[in-house]
């Protein structure tokens, strides 16, 4: 396995700067950077109807509200506001504006992530390794083909790695490095595992985990020491996304039943998941749908308990009842897939959780939006380089 993780070796302080210095007009794209065009629209309308929180300086983790049963405290950790947070950044998908891979979108979210959200907190930067998942490909080889797809039909001069950052790998380091921020890649797995991994060591050592990524697979990590916060284009800024929202919009408390943390990728399980490539189950048993689902998970409170109890009695009608005993080893593939692994072969150093020096972020990212405006019109001269600085 091939692991690389760079980290900065001294600190050069300079004149602090605005993120965006009026020598230079720049000018952004008001759309959220994701590969999943699909996903991040659904993440957007839930953020906005749930009234997420605007990032800020003093941001901390939202009150668990009515959650004041014994058995939650027993269950979930304690909402201290004392404890220190660390910050786990999901690169990959801030490189995208849409399906089009755009520098000037990742200096944007990473811009405003500094200067808004994680501040002096330690911040770990997170990208998908080469070749990306591929236990996930073994069990499904629909998983994620499309994108897969979509790479073999660049040409070979437009073709940029499976990591996603291609030729501008060494720029987005770069700009990392100069910003005192730890970055995380290891191959043959996807940043989601490896974030995973890494927040249960966190969370080991008392602090909080807040992860940077527009991805809704991280609701399966979600309580009161963990917390979402995401990119929302059409507001242009980072909001969070906290147990109180989780509970809102399920209508469900994962610290009384920790299966539910997983919720929505359960139900991803039966009806599918099209971002990804993950079929449901529909196809096989019509008439098994969305409703039904929904209706079967809230009942049995997981996907697992649910198998177990139609494998049994009657859980519902004929249909859903046939198709839980007959595919009951497909939907548990489909778990295995939709799942975040929390084992990946990686370990976090002490290093990485200390105050984060800032001052040279102005400098870093004025200089990288420079850079960006030098060569815009040799970027569009050269119809060889795929990767956009627009």
């Amino acid at each position: 396995m091939m692991v690389q993780i760079a980290v900065c070796t001294h600190v050069h302080i300079q004149p602090r700067l605005s993120p965006t210095p009026s020598p230079i007009s720049l000018s952004f794209s008001c759309r959220t950077p994701k590969f999943e065009t699909k996903r991040n629209k659904t993440w957007k309308t839930q953020a906005v109807k749930l009234g997420a929180i605007t990032a800020s300086a003093s941001a901390s983790i939202s009150g668990s509200g009515s959650l004041n049963s014994t058995a939650c405290e027993q269950l979930v950790p304690g909402n201290d506001a004392k404890k220190k947070r660390v910050f786990f950044l999901d690169v990959n998908p801030l490189c995208y504006v849409g399906s089009t891979p755009s520098l000037r979108s990742f200096g944007h979210w990473v811009s405003l992530f500094f200067s808004q959200v994680s501040h002096s907190d330690p911040v770990i930067a997170v990208l998908d390794g080469e070749g990306g998942s591929e236990h996930r490909r073994q069990l499904l080889p629909s998983y994620k083909a499309h994108r897969m797809k979509f790479l073999r039909q660049l040409s070979a001069s437009q073709r940029f790695s499976r990591g996603h950052v291609g030729k501008s790998h060494g720029v987005i380091m770069d700009v990392f490095r100069k910003c005192n921020v730890p970055v995380i890649k290891l191959e043959g797995y996807e940043a989601d595992d490896v974030v995973a991994t890494l927040a249960g060591q966190v969370l080991q050592r008392g602090y909080r985990v807040v992860i940077a990524s527009p991805d809704k697979d991280f609701k399966q990590l979600i309580s009161e020491d963990v917390q979402i916060v995401m990119p929302l284009a059409e507001l242009d800024r980072w909001s969070f996304y906290t147990l109180k929202h989780y509970i809102a919009q399920y209508d469900c408390n994962p610290c009384c039943d920790l299966s539910l943390s997983k919720y929505e990728m359960q139900f991803g399980c039966i009806v599918g998941d099209d971002v990804d490539g993950v079929p449901g189950i529909q196809h096989l048993a019509p008439g098994f749908g969305r409703k039904t689902a929904l209706k079967l998970l809230k009942k049995h409170g997981s996907l697992e308990n649910l198998l177990n109890a139609a494998a049994v009695r009657t859980v519902g009608r004929q249909y859903a009842q046939d198709a839980l005993t007959k595919y009951a080893d497909y939907l548990r593939r489909n778990y295995k897939v939709l799942a975040l692994r929390r084992d990946v072969d990686v370990q976090l150093k002490e290093e990485w959780l200390v105050k984060r020096e800032t001052h040279n972020d102005s400098t870093t990212l004025y200089n990288f939006f420079k850079l960006l405006e030098g060569t815009k019109k040799l970027t569009h001269q050269s119809h060889g380089s795929y990767f956009s600085n627009g």
